[in-house]
């Protein structure tokens, strides 16, 4: 515990974004840092809370956080950087893209506002980085197994790092031409500057982690021959098979899957070349179809684009302002949250449902729209919806964005070729040690839970690469 009384005595203070008017001009990262002071002042409001919740009920990974706020309130920032480092492989990913779980379960919190873990995670690592903590750590002594992993997400790249320290040799496959996965092609840059991957990448392949890139499992390599050069295989594919919306007017010049559209903008920043038509938002009205953070992302890169017009509907009811009852501390709230991107401009709608795109010339015109109302289960959650008679209302658009989800793990490739048995929710299957149907095929992360945080993904990723281990030592 740093200060007794820091929880009383000082606030949160949080970092702030880069004003709207010129953020939305670039596609640099929007959230701005706090400094060493500010950050121990923040870190002495950690307090001995006897049962931190924090560490158990909120971090996935298991982050021992009171100890690390605790020593960076002494200055102590290698020491704390060395504990943080010992639970999570990528503080510079969770840093910037978690949404905090363990703020959610800080005790403070129940009376005031909880601690700024996340910015104190995230100074931690680039100051590791900028003092020379963090170099390459390639293992003293390797083992005569290989390990191939598929896939180079947050799953994935933790799977690698945790089997490299090991000491087993690891090959990582991607079929995009870079590595990082949802992480590169799916987050916009104005959240994760791509930099960020790469110098993780670097530091991996100086440990001896060897990359593939565009090489996909079951077109540029058949998964029977991927079986014969490797001891084990790992899948850490993601879950990346789309929920759409099978309405009329689907198929209309100007309805597009989100991921499409916000990878084909990571791939334009990264001088990347891609065979699809191009998507702009740029002087269009657009539409987004789902709430989500897949959502909220069309609805920045729009903005940046220069979208005359943005507009982001969501089926469910609107959370309410204050944490509800049926998510209680320390659980994630069920309550209303603004990102960035929808404080740059944005209309948010609420209870509505997409009936039909309708055309004009064969392009997008509109969305028909209905308006619905929930009816909710015994803890007040929503549960099953109606059309609200007589609610019909269209919403002009040139550009519809379907960002509603997904529903598992892509069928064809691998999977399909050596016969791994999916779940019912079109996920994988696996056993309590984390292998497939398939002798010495393993699956971990979002092709396993479905789709979910990277957070989540990184500890399922170090929870299988424990597994792996063990079976490699048979």
């Amino acid at each position: 515990m740093g200060k007794p009384r820091g929880f009383i005595e000082i606030p949160r203070k949080e970092p702030g974004y880069r004003p709207k008017e010129e953020r939305i001009l670039d596609y640099n990262e929007v959230e701005k840092r706090l400094n060493d002071e500010e950050l121990q002042e923040q870190a002495a409001r950690c307090m001995d809370c006897g049962i931190p919740f924090c560490h158990g009920c909120g971090c996935p990974l298991g982050n021992v956080i009171p100890e690390w706020n605790d020593l960076v309130y002494h200055g102590h920032w290698k020491e704390a950087l060395e504990l943080l480092y010992a639970t999570n492989n990528f503080p510079e990913f969770t840093g910037r893209i978690c949404p905090a779980l363990c703020e959610a379960a800080c005790t403070v919190g129940l009376n005031s506002e909880p601690v700024s873990i996340r910015q104190i995670e995230i100074n931690l690592i680039e100051k590791g980085y900028k003092e020379g903590y963090i170099v390459p750590r390639p293992p003293e002594k390797r083992s005569d197994k290989k390990v191939a992993v598929v896939g180079s997400g947050p799953a994935g790249l933790a799977i690698a790092d945790q089997l490299n320290h090991m000491g087993h040799s690891v090959t990582v496959f991607e079929q995009d031409q870079k590595v990082g996965g949802i992480l590169r092609y799916g987050i916009p840059d104005f959240k994760l500057d791509k930099k960020i991957i790469r110098r993780r990448i670097d530091l991996m392949s100086a440990e001896g982690i060897v990359f593939e890139t565009g090489v996909s499992i079951g077109r540029d390599m058949s998964a029977n021959y991927l079986l014969s050069r490797f001891d084990a295989v790992c899948i850490a594919c993601g879950a990346r098979e789309p929920r759409d919306l099978n309405i009329p007017g689907r198929d209309l010049d100007g309805v597009y899957l989100a991921m499409n559209f916000l990878a084909q903008q990571n791939k334009r920043i990264g001088r990347e070349s891609f065979a699809c038509k191009e998507i702009t938002a740029k002087g269009k009205k657009v539409v987004v179809i789902g709430g989500g953070d897949t959502g909220s992302d069309c609805v920045g890169t729009s903005v940046r684009h220069g979208a005359s017009s943005v507009v982001q509907i969501e089926i469910m009811p609107k959370p309410p302002e204050t944490r509800d009852p049926s998510t209680p501390w320390p659980q994630w709230p069920y309550v209303i949250r603004t990102s960035s991107s929808q404080k740059e401009g944005c209309e948010r709608m609420w209870n509505i449902l997409t009936k039909s795109f309708e055309a004009e010339n064969g392009k997008l015109k509109s969305l028909n729209c209905v308006k619905v109302e929930w009816e909710t289960d015994l803890l007040g959650r929503p549960k099953t919806f109606k059309e609200v008679p007589n609610s019909e209302f269209k919403i002009p658009a040139d550009l519809a964005l379907v960002a509603m989800g997904f529903t598992g793990v892509e069928k064809k490739g691998m999977i399909a070729d050596i016969g791994i048995k999916l779940a019912k929710n079109g996920t994988i299957a696996i056993d309590e040690n984390g292998m497939t149907n398939v002798k010495g095929v393993f699956a971990a992360g979002d092709a396993v839970a479905g789709a979910s945080l990277v957070v989540r993904a990184i500890a399922a990723g170090r929870e299988l690469a424990a597994k792996v281990d063990k079976y490699l030592e048979k």
